[in-house]
């Protein structure tokens, strides 16, 4: 059995140029049947014009006049008339008595015979023309009355006329021109219609309408459902279009399409990446509030279109990357005490062994003392159980490294205070990037490696700080984070690039893969939460960053706080 094939409905070009030629056709079909009509009236009124002129010029003149009064006016008018008639191109020209006689005739044997015809008018002094049917056939003719004077009697009569055979020669002459020109109009519109379908059918690869709208309807549906964001980019570098995810991951707010790149407000690493006309893999880059990893592509087909840039989240993977580094470090702090306890204990052990007991009982308890110290003094201070793990932890990693890591006086931070709009992860990623930054800076100091660190709340008691100076913090306090070191600090012209993307103490001008992230998440972390941060120089001679964040959660708007 043969299964029938199923017909695919023609493509969208196809349609199209189907349209096209026959719209052509019928333009040039109503043109051409509008010139002919057009051009009948034309060529009819243009030959009423020629004989009834060629008729009074005739009627005119005086020999013919003279001619009518002679004995015999057909003799005198014959050659006469017949050589108007040549030269003015009209058919015939007739000369006759007031009685309708003709004296004149292109047919010699016509001469005597009646004019056929109307004379009335012109008997009565007016010229007029008519279409008759006479001896040559239907003619276009006009009569015209001869008089010996003006305002006299008419004595004889002159008819001009051009056969409607004459006129249709003509106009069939222009018709046929008219025809050659609409058929090279035909061609011509039909080739420069199969041209544009021939690009429109390639751009539409072959697709109908209904293919085209379903297609639209999916690129519709994927773009807004992908979480990943999608930024396309013309020639120009302006905003050809973005998806939801693009929006959110690079906080553009409002109508972004036909805008350039720079006026989109993005950081300046960022939008020299978005602007490079090389391709770009997996590159991290920090907006106001988000790590993103951005891909570019130029799409190019024998000239530059434009780029595809394609974003994806990086925020919390580098939270959890940051925090799987501080677990790191934290296991690190702890292989390196429980090494440390070994070795003590094992002289504890010695000492016993040798029979010095109460020098082993010494040597354990200040042992102890000095461990547990630091310990009693977070513990005391800070409450908050997230910050002070971290404290603990990064004090052992600082130990480790040969800098002490002190807490001052005025460190307090109570249980429950922290609102739950402030993230643990958040308060991590400020503190232990600073204080890892601090570290560093303070290995291998000149004086006592020391990193000093504050960790208070100010005005959720009624007490004013006198280092709050940031008006916008609001009625619910403020969460305090300062962290200095003995290092040798930050330059005087580097201060306004510690926060950009790449910059380390290691290499200020463009850190290694993997380095110069830490103080530009700080800022974003403070950014993302309403806070600050500030750069200054501590007692100890290094750098110190100040860090302030609002306590009360922000109240939407609208809402009464």
């Amino acid at each position: 059995m043969r299964i029938p094939r199923i017909r695919r409905p023609r493509s969208l070009a196809g349609q199209l140029f189907a349209m096209q030629i026959v719209l052509v056709a019928v333009v040039v079909a109503g043109c051409a049947v509008f010139t002919y009509i057009s051009d009948r009236r034309q060529a009819q009124e243009a030959a009423r014009r020629q004989v009834t002129a060629a008729a009074t010029a005739v009627a005119a003149s005086p020999a013919v006049r003279a001619a009518v009064r002679g004995p015999d006016p057909a003799a005198a008018l014959g050659p006469y008339a017949e050589q108007v008639r040549h030269d003015t191109g009209v058919d015939f020209v007739t000369i006759m008595s007031p009685g309708g006689v003709r004296w004149t005739h292109p047919d010699p044997s016509r001469v005597g015979e009646r004019f056929l015809g109307h004379t009335g008018p012109a008997l009565g002094g007016r010229t007029f023309s008519e279409t008759y049917t006479g001896t040559l056939g239907p003619s276009v003719r006009a009569v015209a009355p001869v008089r010996q004077a003006p305002g006299g009697e008419v004595t004889a009569l002159v008819s001009a006329g051009i056969t409607v055979d004459a006129i249709s020669a003509e106009v069939r002459r222009q018709v046929a021109a008219l025809l050659a020109m609409a058929v090279a109009a035909l061609a011509l519109g039909g080739a420069g219609t199969y041209l544009l379908n021939t690009r429109l059918r390639r751009h539409t690869h072959g697709m109908n309408a209904a293919e085209l709208g379903r297609m639209h309807d999916y690129h519709e549906a994927a773009l807004h459902a992908v979480r990943e964001g999608l930024l396309m980019l013309d020639g120009q570098r302006c905003v050809a279009l973005v998806n939801d995810g693009g929006r959110e991951l690079l906080g553009l707010r409002g109508d972004v399409v036909g805008r350039h790149v720079r006026d989109l407000g993005l950081p300046a690493p960022l939008t020299d990446a978005l602007l490079a006309s090389g391709p770009r893999v997996d590159e991290v880059h920090l907006t106001a509030e988000r790590v993103v990893v951005v891909n570019t592509s130029p799409v190019s087909s024998g000239e530059r279109r434009g780029t595809v840039v394609t974003l994806r989240d990086h925020t919390e993977l580098q939270a959890l990357s940051g925090e799987l580094d501080s677990v790191r470090g934290f296991a690190e702090a702890l292989r390196s005490q429980a090494h440390e306890a070994a070795n003590r204990l094992h002289a504890v052990v010695s000492l016993i062994e040798l029979g010095r007991a109460e020098e082993a009982v010494e040597f354990a308890t200040a042992e102890l003392e000095l461990a547990q110290a630091l310990t009693d003094r977070v513990v005391a201070a800070v409450a908050e159980p997230v910050l002070a793990a971290l404290l603990l932890g990064k004090a052992a990693q600082a130990n480790e490294h040969g800098v002490e890591l002190v807490l001052t006086d005025d460190t307090r931070v109570d249980d429950g205070l922290l609102p739950p709009g402030l993230p643990a992860r958040d308060l991590v990623t400020v503190l232990g990037n600073l204080i890892d930054n601090a570290v560093e800076a303070a290995t291998g100091s000149r004086t006592t490696p020391r990193v000093t660190v504050t960790v208070r709340t100010d005005g959720t008691d009624g007490t004013d700080s006198t280092d709050s100076t940031d008006d916008d913090i609001g009625d619910g306090g403020e969460l305090l984070l300062r962290v200095g070191d003995s290092g040798p600090g930050v330059a005087a012209e580097a201060v306004a690039e510690v926060f950009r993307r790449g910059w380390s103490t290691k290499s200020p001008g463009i850190a290694p893969h993997g380095r110069g992230l830490g103080l530009a998440l700080v800022q974003q972390a403070a950014r993302r939460n309403g806070g600050t941060v500030t750069l200054g120089r501590s007692p100890a001679g290094g750098a110190e960053f100040t860090v302030r964040l609002p306590l009360r959660v922000p109240t939407p708007e609208g809402v009464p706080a």
